[in-house]
């Protein structure tokens, strides 16, 4: 499996296949507007708009499961682009741990492990998959989405 096997909601409801991203490096991001993390989205954002002509995608995916996210998930994409000026895609409120997570990430959480084991520990963990749908890496919440260029920069040398 991998995460191409999978699909994703946007905010809007519209629902696509991963399979669109064969051959894009992604940053899949559990985000959360009311979290102390959120000026991440500011990095994030640049991140996106200096690489996605290059080949990057960054995907984000709002979740309530920490009580930080607003009620919708239109509300939450919105305050994404008004407030942190968020380009990217943004998909729908859904959970990123338990029974009822969003199968991208339990395919996430299953494959990867941070410093305190496999289960999402809070927002803006950040998965980083290479253009055939392999996790490269798994980047804890703190970690600056800066972080990650390094290893994108590597991964985008390899078209």
């Amino acid at each position: 499996m991998t995460i191409y096997d999978y699909t994703a909601t946007l905010e809007n409801g519209e629902t696509y296949s991963m399979e669109k991203y064969r051959g894009k490096v992604l940053v899949i991001v559990n985000t959360a507007t009311k979290c102390g993390l959120a000026p991440q989205f500011e990095d994030l954002e640049t991140i996106y708009e200096t690489y996605h002509e290059k080949g990057l995608e960054v995907l984000g995916f709002p979740s309530n499961q920490f009580k930080q996210e607003l009620s919708t998930s239109e509300e939450a994409g919105e305050a994404c682009r008004l407030t942190y000026g968020v380009t990217f895609p943004m998909h729908e409120i859904s959970k990123v741990n338990g029974d009822d997570a969003n199968p991208i990430f339990s395919y996430l959480v299953k494959n990867t492990s941070g410093v305190l084991g496999s289960k999402i520990k809070w927002n803006f963990t950040k998965f980083l998959i290479d253009q055939e749908g392999n996790i490269v890496k798994r980047y804890a919440p703190k970690d600056s989405p800066k972080n990650m260029i390094e290893d994108i920069n590597a991964l985008l040398a390899k078209n």
